[in-house]
């Protein structure tokens, strides 16, 4: 079983001075719990208030943690010896540029749990799209290989929670964005997995290069123990990765490679094994196909007892189980002849093409939230295949529906999310499909993307 650290090979400079958590959203509460535990003096803030934060507020000052909400102290943490930062606080921050200005040292709510986590095993997955769907999966088939084995960090539960536990896993799936990249300097997988590349985050990042500069530092440890798995359908992953020491396995739906699709048999293929049937495999389109070879490689490539013929057998099981994950394309009901589906974990418009992709009814599509720099002008293709309308909502509504005039029908839903569901209702008739995939933030209207998702679900299983 993994250990923690003992508290002498804990000790460093920045645990002799007060720790600044910035935002307390469920990885920042979690890691100022941590750190308050294993007695370090705590200052965390947040810059909103909510009813949310106002609960966190009472659990952290249990902990003997010092909270502020609606602000930070700036002078304060300009004297800190170190900032923890929350995934969705921008880097422009003036807390951070405070932290900065003085060489405080920044890092993430991963890198803090991988200081308290010596020796974890750990299968490190990121990408622009598919890396949570990868990223459960792979938890997924570490589980029906027998081992304890958790999904953590940017699918939901921070890595900081699983170094609260008392009993540790012996494997964690670990998804980890360009955000949290960007200040985990001590990230070094068993196994890293890099998925597909596609522009993202354009109002967080000046240019796609920056993205994919964070992104590249999945590998900013990279030696020759190293195993990195790589999308060989994909030219920029495959520049991204070329540098990296180590071993490089790859993933493919249109070729021969380590792990592939062979679409005359219909059969997955991974280290010259041949793995499970198409059909056997409960998941919707063929980017879900390419998650599976990364996964399946992933697992295999994690420990050679994994490419045994019983632990073969275990893996083709947990394949055949595994059901797919809430918020992605996941249907919620039919009810008079329209099917709902709940695509929220589509945040950017690479993910939202991939679930028109997939559609075969006439589609009212819900996209809207906060703007993320992303024209949706390249959504028209599909648009114009399936969709009838679209209802644009709102911060992005203005731009949505610049970018698609004349492509489709564009109706500007507004601000109120149960008037943007019934609107939609207005509009669809039987044989219809109603598909939330909005191609933008959900930070505008909603805490975070499963927020919206089962907000829409409630909405829809209500009426």
């Amino acid at each position: 079983m993994t250990s923690r650290a003992s508290a002498p090979a804990m000790l460093a400079d920045w645990q002799q001075r007060e720790i600044a958590v910035i935002g307390l959203a469920r990885s920042g509460r979690s890691v100022a719990t941590l750190l308050a535990r294993n007695g370090s003096t705590v200052y965390a803030s947040d810059a909103g208030r909510s009813p949310e934060l106002d609960e966190a507020e009472e659990q952290l000052r249990r902990e003997g943690v010092d909270v502020e909400l609606g602000g930070h102290d700036l002078d304060r943490i300009g004297r800190v010896g170190l900032v923890v930062v929350s995934p969705g606080v921008p880097p422009g921050a003036p807390a951070l540029r405070a932290a900065a200005v003085r060489g405080i040292e920044i890092v993430s709510e991963v890198e803090m749990a991988l200081r308290f986590l010596p020796g974890l095993h750990y299968v490190a997955i990121t990408g622009t799209n598919g890396k949570t769907t990868t990223t459960a999966l792979i938890a997924h088939l570490l589980q029906a290989l027998r081992h304890r084995a958790v999904a953590a960090g940017n699918i939901g539960t921070p890595l900081s929670e699983i170094a609260l536990q008392p009993a540790l896993p012996e494997w964690v799936a670990l998804e980890v964005s360009s955000y949290q990249l960007h200040s985990t300097p001590g990230i070094k997988p068993a196994v890293g997995v890099l998925t597909n590349l596609s522009p993202n985050h354009l109002d967080r990042y000046t240019s796609v290069a920056d993205y994919y500069g964070d992104k590249k530092l999945l590998f900013r440890n990279s030696d020759a123990a190293s195993q990195w798995i790589t999308n060989a359908d994909d030219d920029a992953v495959e520049s991204l990765a070329a540098d990296a020491a180590g071993l490089h396995c790859r993933f493919s739906l249109r070729g021969q490679t380590d792990a592939y699709f062979d679409r005359e048999s219909q059969m997955l293929v991974a280290l010259g094994c041949k793995i499970v049937q198409r059909e056997e495999l409960a998941l919707v389109g063929d980017h879900n196909v390419a998650n599976a070879l990364a996964a399946v490689l992933a697992v295999m490539l994690a420990s050679p007892d994994h490419r045994a013929a019983g632990a073969l057998e275990r893996i083709r099981a947990g394949l055949r189980s595994f059901r797919g994950l809430e918020h992605r394309i996941e249907i919620v009901l039919e009810k008079d002849g329209v099917l709902w589906i709940n695509d929220s974990k589509s945040t950017n418009v690479a993910s939202t093409q991939i679930a028109l992709r997939g559609m075969t009814r006439p589609t009212v599509l819900l996209l809207g939230g906060k703007h993320k720099g992303e024209p949706y002008s390249t959504l028209a293709p599909e648009l114009q295949r399936t969709v009838k309308t679209v209802i644009a909502y709102g911060e992005a509504a203005p731009v949505i529906m610049r970018d698609l005039d004349g492509v489709v029908p564009v109706e500007q839903g507004g601000t109120v999310f149960a008037d943007i569901v019934a609107r939609a209702r207005r509009v669809a008739r039987p044989g219809d499909a109603i598909l939330l995939s909005p191609a933008c933030s959900s930070f505008d209207m909603f805490s975070d993307y499963e927020h919206r998702g089962r907000e829409f679900k409630r909405l829809v299983t209500s009426a």
